[in-house]
């Protein structure tokens, strides 16, 4: 890239608000500055781009194709220029022309692309590869709107467009060169020929996949990757004689129809027309993906299919692409002919699967009549694949056992036969893996254990990681810049390097230097939370953050429970001893999800309570910030004290939130959990609050038989703050607005242990309470979290992969 001075990037941001914006310094508008910068350093980012392609062309590499219906990669400018290593020259650039780069960065929207940790894992992992020099390419879709813009209206979650590319996004590409064509629907012939019968699909509609390119810059002169995002449109968009005939709406009706595939994330699929979006979605990105796949290879092939699994990985990430199992069939033996067996050995050694959950409900399903509809070849190939499956491999490991082959049917029989997702994963790939450890084993034991018994080298654990170069770096400047100092500036490559912390964490000059840079940090976030939502808090208060999707295993409800607990005690004596507490929570609730968005309604009302009762004194503050998404967790993460992982024991695969957090120095307040448990052994417990039912505790409290009454009848505080949701001490005039959530816990069984963990977790929190004030052992143990997150580094990861899964070679741009 040569050496870039202020200069040379002044006259290039000066030279595209000028020609490529028409505007000028005087006049321009700071959304002008921000595209203008943009356009600048993307000069940079497609050079990358063109070496990275240049030379995996030149190798012919083998690369993994990472196929996710969710990419979180929220804002990307500030990204790209730490990873060009041109975050301070732009600066100085800008400053020169009277901007200032941070104000800037605000006018970038969130390319909300997910709903999580699955989506952010996806952009995390794309960012190491690219780092990694590992040729890859991510798959997407490219949604017009993401999950959906999130405000409040009198406390209840109201969804609105999240219309992230109203006005262009400079980043992006369209390769109209590589557009495909998706079939839907219609019907399958047979046809036979030479005593051979053939597959014919003839679809009832087609849809057209546009790709836009997203370029992804790895860092420090490392590779330029490519995620590429299909967007739907019509073949055959407009017709003229319609229009014509004044039917002017009816003439765009293909092209509406279409586009709705790729109108929104995660359609609501209470009605049976968003599952059939759904699943058309699901299947619409993998063809799409499979068929570019196919169109790399053969390029360079033709139909010698004897190279494609040592040159193509594919990894689904989670059981949204599953549908590219059968697909691939069908494109190997429909359009190229091979037989059965050899299409069959291609596809498991090209496939692999990442397991995201244990939760039943989370692995889809899809009805026959739905797929047979949408999907009618698929579900023959489905079928075969079943029928080998269970008489060729099922039969002979458990001859006559009809009640595993139930089981391990990939056709889910009973009333409304299912075709089942996560089965056809693991029987369509050569690797399955969890994302934590105990997550790993659980997949073993309790999901799939007659699959791990099948095949015992299959199923293995790749503990998730995060990208240190935005959850660090980028995200937390201050941070950075003293690590730099005390380590050196080659930590973002070696996470690892962190360690060298460990011997500072009871210095009392660095605890000093530590201390007041989370603090900085907390004051930046205290004028965010007043600008969002008017409230003032105290930087000197316990900061306690939970950050998350809303579901009631993550158990934002427990947190609520307790916030009311604390509230009642000093209700009752107002000199209850306790530090000052800000309970801050980022959260979005499906749509659909009824008790998650009554669970953010309780919170936002119980905020407004305690918020504004002077009788308090101020020792509690409750803050549910709107629109939780990725810029905003990069302004919550480098501030947070207290990082809240407090899922049921056994329902959170991995969690990432926890790795950002605990980098970063806030203290972990969780359950044996998820990546919570490495967490606890990196750090060491006494630098976290462990808390709650283990995995086997729960397990034995269900076989037991667990009664919540029993434990709300018990426990006088449960009893009264149950009860209060009934009363309308938090709704004025309107009493019973919040029982759901009681409800749930009682007469619902308390599925996720709310009350049989809460004395453990108020007891926790106490502890929490306590070490707050002893301002060197707090500090020691930040310091300790920071030092100990080396593993947590997605670089990690991906080698993880590439070893046991993948079997990439580094190929450095030339």
């Amino acid at each position: 890239m040569g050496q870039v001075t202020a200069k040379i990037l002044k006259d290039k941001i000066l030279q595209h608000l000028r020609g490529s914006l028409g505007t000028y310094e005087e006049k321009a508008s700071p959304k002008a500055w921000w595209t203008a910068t943009a356009a600048a350093v993307n000069e940079y980012v497609m050079a990358g781009l063109t070496e990275t392609q240049k030379t995996h062309s030149k190798h012919d590499t083998r690369a993994v194709n990472y196929l996710s219906l969710e990419f979180l990669m929220g804002r990307l400018l500030s990204n790209n220029l730490h990873n060009l290593e041109l975050f301070d020259v732009t600066k100085e650039a800008l400053a020169e022309c009277g901007q200032d780069l941070t104000d800037l960065l605000e006018e970038e929207p969130d390319m909300a692309l997910g709903n999580g940790g699955l989506g952010r894992l996806a952009a995390c992992f794309l960012d190491s590869l690219a780092t990694l020099n590992y040729p890859a390419v991510g798959y997407g879709i490219h949604y017009e709107h993401g999950l959906f813009e999130q405000t409040f209206r009198d406390g209840r979650q109201i969804e609105r467009p999240d219309s992230w590319r109203d006005y262009g996004n400079p980043w992006e590409v369209v390769r109209p060169e590589s557009n495909q064509t998706v079939m839907l629907y219609g019907y399958v012939e047979t046809k036979y020929e030479d005593g051979k019968h053939k597959k014919i699909w003839h679809p009832g509609r087609t849809i057209k996949a546009i790709p836009w390119d997203i370029p992804i810059v790895g860092y420090a002169g490392s590779n330029v990757n490519i995620l590429r995002l299909w967007e739907s449109r019509a073949n055959d968009f407009f017709d003229w004689d319609v229009f014509n005939a004044g039917g002017y709406v009816d003439a765009q009706l293909e092209q509406a129809q279409a586009e709705t595939i790729s109108k929104v994330l995660y359609p609501n699929d209470e009605t049976e027309a968003g599952k059939e979006l759904r699943l058309i979605q699901q299947y619409f990105f993998t063809a799409a993906s499979i068929a570019d796949i196919m169109r790399r290879y053969t390029r360079a092939h033709g139909k010698d299919f004897s190279q494609f699994t040592k040159l193509i990985a594919i990894q689904l990430n989670d059981t949204h692409p599953a549908v590219a199992v059968p697909e691939l069939m069908r494109v190997l033996m429909d359009l190229h002919d091979l037989n059965w067996d050899d299409a069959w050995d291609v596809c498991t050694n090209t496939f692999a699967y990442t397991n995201h959950t244990l939760l039943p409900e989370a692995l889809e399903t899809w009805s026959v009549g739905l797929f047979e509809k949408v999907l009618p070849r698929h579900l023959e190939i489905i079928y075969e694949i079943n029928h080998r499956f269970l008489t060729e491999e099922v039969e002979k490991k458990w001859p006559g056992n009809d009640e595993i082959k139930a089981k391990l049917s990939i056709i889910q029989e009973g009333h409304g036969r299912r075709v089942r997702m996560g089965n056809l994963s693991v029987i369509g790939s050569h690797k399955v893996n969890g994302v934590a450890q105990i997550h790993s084993d659980l997949v073993k034991s309790d999901l799939f254990p007659e699959y791990n018994e099948l095949w015992p080298e299959k199923l293995i654990n790749v503990t998730n990681g995060i990208t240190p170069r935005r959850w660090l770096k980028a995200c937390n400047p201050r941070l950075s810049a003293l690590i730099d100092e005390h380590v050196d500036k080659e930590w973002p490559r070696d996470l690892y390097k962190l360690k060298k912390l460990a011997k500072l964490a009871t210095n009392a000059k660095f605890q000093k230097a530590y201390m007041e840079i989370k603090y900085q940090n907390k004051v930046d976030l205290a004028k965010v939370i007043k600008k969002l939502v008017d409230v003032d808090v105290d930087p000197n208060a316990i900061f306690d953050i939970q950050i998350k999707r809303l579901h009631e295993y993550k158990r934002q409800h427990l947190n609520l429970i307790h916030i009311m607990a604390l509230y009642r005690r000093l209700l009752a004596n107002p000199d209850y001893d306790m530090a000052p507490r800000v309970f801050i929570f980022g959260a979005k609730a499906a749509p659909g999800y009824a008790l998650a968005k009554d669970i953010i309604y309780a919170i936002n009302k119980v905020a407004d309570k305690i918020n504004n009762d002077p009788s308090i004194g101020g020792k509690i503050k409750v803050i549910m910030l709107p629109n939780y998404r990725v810029s905003l967790a990069e302004k919550l993460i480098p501030a947070a004290d207290v990082s809240e992982q407090i899922s049921t024991a056994g329902k959170e695969a991995s969690g990432t939130g926890n790795m950002k957090l605990a980098l970063n120095g806030a203290l972990t307040l969780g359950t044996l959990d998820g990546a919570n448990i490495e967490i606890a052994e990196e750090a060491g417990e006494e630098n976290c609050f462990i808390f709650g039912l283990t995995v086997d505790e729960v397990k034995a409290l269900n076989e037991k038989g667990y009664d919540p009454r029993a434990v709300y009848h018990n426990d006088s505080e449960i009893k009264e703050v149950l009860d209060w949701f009934d009363t309308d001490f938090f709704t004025p005039g309107h009493p019973g607005e919040l029982s759901s959530i009681k409800r749930s816990i009682l007469d619902d069984g308390d599925r996720y242990k709310v009350l049989a963990d809460f004395r453990a977790y108020s007891d926790a929190q106490l502890k929490v309470d306590a070490k707050y004030r002893d301002k060197k052992a707090w500090a020691k143990s930040a310091i300790i979290n920071t030092a100990t997150m080396g593993k947590f580094n997605s670089d990690r990861s991906m080698e993880d992969y590439v070893e046991r899964i993948w079997n990439l070679k580094k190929y450095p741009r030339s």
